[in-house]
């Protein structure tokens, strides 16, 4: 599933290339949008916006398209006349006036919203700080609520209402790089845990944004890219690795299941 920095990245590029445009052609692949397309055509795109795992596109005096791509969604971005080949479904389509056209494929959850039904959303409203706009203040601000401290960090961590934009692979990377376990409850860190663990969130989740979902340093994935190393080779130090050696300790990196989900560590340096 998309995480909140591959959802922001998405906006980003939908926004370079059609925010301020009109649109001239819709298409909506969903019965729930059946005979809607009337209440966009014609408007321009006001504004292209990511909150967590959610993608909001605001129209001119319109509603707002509010999609999250769940397990398979995808959005992109291309010329009129030049749609990528895919066995994907497609669900929206967006052509402005200057013949680009944003596309989502495959998600299942889309609708059209007015602006004053957003801070009701279900999904919306319960939205905590998103990780890519929180500075490390306020992520240990969020780590010392009274209301997160019996919460291990293994659930807390996948609940989008503690932080928004965080899923499985962030998951283990931030708690890798934080040395502390999935099972710790979040009251029984130290306050020396505790910072170590906003500043894990907010490193990993920027170099995520930044460096298209890889989370090792960029200097080293560079190294790794030039030396013709397979990216799933050095994309991640934890997720995804089980059976390779931790980079602190050289123990091999174990998998488990987490409130349902994949989740890697290191059982030596995360042992607390």
């Amino acid at each position: 599933m998309p995480e909140g920095p591959e959802i922001r990245r998405a906006a980003d590029k939908i926004a370079r290339r059609i925010q301020g445009t009109r649109i001239v052609d819709v298409v909506f692949g969903i019965p729930a949008l059946e005979n809607r397309e009337a209440e966009v055509l014609g408007r321009r795109v006001e504004q292209v916006e990511a909150r967590g795992k959610a993608l909001l596109i605001s129209f001119s005096k319109g509603p707002v398209l509010y999609s999250h791509n769940q397990l398979y969604g995808r959005w992109t971005v291309c010329k009129a006349g030049k749609r990528p080949a895919t066995s994907r479904q497609l669900r929206v389509a967006l052509r402005t006036d200057t013949d680009f056209e944003a596309l989502l494929y495959s998600a299942s959850e889309i609708e059209l919203l007015e602006a004053t039904e957003i801070p009701e959303h279900p999904y919306l409203s319960r939205l905590g700080p998103d990780v890519l706009t929180a500075g490390v203040a306020e992520l240990l601000a969020r780590l010392q609520r009274r209301e997160f401290q019996r919460r291990s960090l293994g659930s807390l961590f996948l609940d989008q209402r503690f932080l928004s934009g965080v899923g499985n692979y962030l998951r283990s990377e931030i708690l890798f790089f934080a040395r502390v376990s999935a099972d710790a409850k979040l009251g029984r860190l130290t306050e020396e845990q505790k910072r170590a663990l906003a500043e894990s969130i907010h490193t990993i989740c920027q170099r995520a944004y930044l460096q298209a979902g890889v989370t090792v340093p960029l200097e080293e994935a560079l190294q790794k890219k030039k030396a013709k190393v397979p990216r799933y080779l050095y994309r991640h130090y934890a997720f995804g690795n089980g059976k390779r050696a931790c980079r602190h300790c050289q123990s091999a990196i174990q998998r488990s299941i987490q409130s349902g989900r994949r989740y890697y560590f290191c059982p030596q340096c995360q042992s607390c």
